[in-house]
């Protein structure tokens, strides 16, 4: 049975396979970039002193370029809403031993994918589905003074001392 990927009209994403690293090595970057905005993205991979930062700063590159191509994105506003890294198939090599044998390695492969998702989309859909629903909401001006309720220093989480 072939699965079929819904094109979503928010997400863009690109596809490294068969990109020779482990899968535990490509995760330990991969973790560090989850959930970051597309530039400060760019800036730990540039400065990460792993080999598994190159492929996968290109895969981020090439999903931004397929977001201003594509859906006509601004990269300034994009952010890695999803990346996951699966294992690939394990390359069989032959290496020659002592006496005429034959020693077996195997290089681990792994598939990173990188989904970008755009944070003005989303202003934009708000916007738009609030003043949809109520009318009246176009013309009012939006509340500015917001507060931010700290739950650990109310002393409403932790009363016990």
């Amino acid at each position: 049975m072939i699965k079929r990927r819904k094109k979503k009209l928010d997400e863009v994403y690109a596809v490294g396979q068969y990109i020779c690293m482990s899968a535990h090595k490509a995760r330990r970057v991969i973790d560090q970039i989850r959930g970051r905005s597309y530039e400060e993205t760019l800036m730990i991979l540039e400065l990460m002193p792993y080999r598994a930062c190159y492929p996968i700063f290109k895969l981020v590159y090439s999903a931004a370029a397929n977001a201003n191509h594509n859906k006509g994105f601004n990269e300034a506003n994009l952010f890695i809403s999803k990346a996951e890294v699966n294992e690939g198939t394990a390359v069989k090599r032959l290496k020659p031993r002592a006496r005429g044998r034959s020693y077996l390695i195997k290089r681990p492969t792994c598939h990173i994918t990188i989904v970008l998702k755009d944070i003005y989309f989303y202003e934009e859909y708000e916007e738009f589905f609030m003043c949809s629903k109520k009318p009246g909401l176009i013309n009012k001006k939006k509340n500015t003074n917001l507060t931010c309720h700290d739950t650990y220093s109310s002393g409403g989480l932790w009363d016990k001392k």
